[in-house]
């Protein structure tokens, strides 16, 4: 009588304890529609800049309801594109000196915290270039169209490239460099068109 009396305390004890436990939403995964997606990127040096595109490979956004959870997604590094059709420019960047893609033909990035609510949230998360990763936090948009895709937009992500490795006409590395300087920061524009 004594166990069975045990038991069922037990039994009562777990059931009202279940019921102060939130219940667990499994998040809506998105397919990145690298088609629809761009990234653009602009270098700045002290003479003027360079601007250009580079090609999206995969990606994809985890959503509770419409609050942005998590994500990820990959850079085809070996597309990268001058806007003035500059081939030295292309193959200088594809250079070690730069981006190394015959060794790293992708870069990749992986969102670890989201802050905010509604459509403006700051994403943090590790952006891995050359094999190095590091953390980096930019503002994002979130917009949801009317074919029940969402369009994630980050227009200024900065990217201090001697992190990663790139030091080439670095003044932050190299004082004595004058003005054939290029600057540390390169900015990113990236927009993610994703669907269910």
């Amino acid at each position: 009588m004594k166990l069975k009396l045990t038991s069922l305390a037990l039994l009562i004890v777990v059931i009202a304890s279940s019921a102060f436990i939130a219940p667990v939403f499994k998040a809506d995964t998105y397919k990145v529609d690298a088609s629809k997606s761009s990234i653009t990127w602009v270098g700045k040096k002290l003479t003027g800049s360079h601007n250009g595109t580079i090609d999206l490979q995969s990606g994809s956004l985890s959503f509770n309801g419409k609050k942005l959870a998590g994500g990820n997604f990959v850079i085809d590094m070996t597309t990268i594109k001058d806007a003035d059709k500059s081939a030295n420019l292309e193959k200088h960047l594809k250079a070690d000196d730069f981006f190394g893609t015959d060794k790293f033909a992708s870069s990749t990035f992986t969102i670890k915290k989201v802050a905010g609510n509604g459509n403006t949230v700051n994403v943090t998360g590790d952006l891995t270039i050359k094999g190095i990763t590091n953390s980096i936090t930019f503002p994002a948009t979130l917009a949801w169209n009317a074919d029940g895709s969402v369009t994630a937009s980050a227009d200024k992500v900065s990217v201090d490239r001697t992190k990663f490795g790139i030091k080439y006409k670095s003044k932050s590395i190299f004082p004595e460099i004058g003005d054939k300087m290029i600057n540390d920061e390169f900015e990113l524009a990236i927009k993610l068109v994703a669907k269910k």
